[in-house]
């Protein structure tokens, strides 16, 4: 009998994107159904970058309802609207990125943690990920040498490996966030994903083989 091949599923994603957090039970389910010849590897799609600019009230206004417009499309996900009156909003996800790669470097098993903690801090408990400040507090949190973290997140070496990440995600067809494509045979495929239910998304990782050619 033959051993399947192994197999890679990319995950594309954002700390702060919004539809990534709605995902995140589904996928978690996802992940925990998933054979031994199927590896998970991360990319940091980069939604939106640097910027001080404050976010304008309209732009504010539009992420807000994107918030509701999820809460109605994937029930009982969770939002804290105090964000909103108790931040200075900026569009600017990049700091969040590179606080994952940071981590990645300083201790790779706590990547997955790190993202959690980044969604939580932002979703939850109206924290505020674009700023580094909050990110370093929360890698102090997860035992991590404050420092090293900091100095890392600043490194233009993990701008470097954000930007690379970018720029393969969008070489593999991710358009939005998040993404899922599997790579089996050299061949790779975009995954269709159900924000409720994680059969449907595993189904088609199971069954799915290269097209003919």
């Amino acid at each position: 009998m033959k051993k399947n091949k192994p197999s890679t599923l990319y995950y594309i994603h954002d700390p702060m994107c919004s539809w990534c957090w709605g995902f995140r039970p589904v996928w978690q389910l996802i992940r925990q159904k998933l054979p031994s010849n199927i590896r998970v590897k991360y990319i940091l799609g980069g939604l939106a970058p640097d910027s001080d600019e404050p976010m304008p009230l309209a732009m504010q206004q539009d992420i807000a309802g994107y918030w509701r417009k999820i809460q109605q499309h994937i029930p009982n996900t969770e939002f804290n609207f105090d964000f909103w009156q108790q931040c200075e909003p900026r569009r600017s996800t990049y700091p969040a990125c590179r606080a994952v790669i940071a981590v990645r470097k300083q201790q790779a098993d706590l990547e997955l943690v790190i993202i959690e903690s980044i969604q939580k801090a932002y979703y939850l408990q109206a924290q505020n990920p674009s700023n580094d400040d909050t990110l370093i507090l929360l890698a102090g949190k997860l035992g991590l040498d404050k420092d090293q973290f900091s100095e890392a997140l600043k490194a233009q070496s993990t701008q470097n490996e954000l930007q690379k990440e970018i720029q393969f995600s969008q070489s593999i067809g991710a358009q939005g966030f998040p993404s899922m494509f599997l790579e089996r045979d050299g061949h790779t495929q975009l995954v269709p994903l159900d924000y409720n239910e994680p059969q449907p998304t595993l189904d088609f990782i199971l069954k799915a083989k290269p097209p003919t050619t």
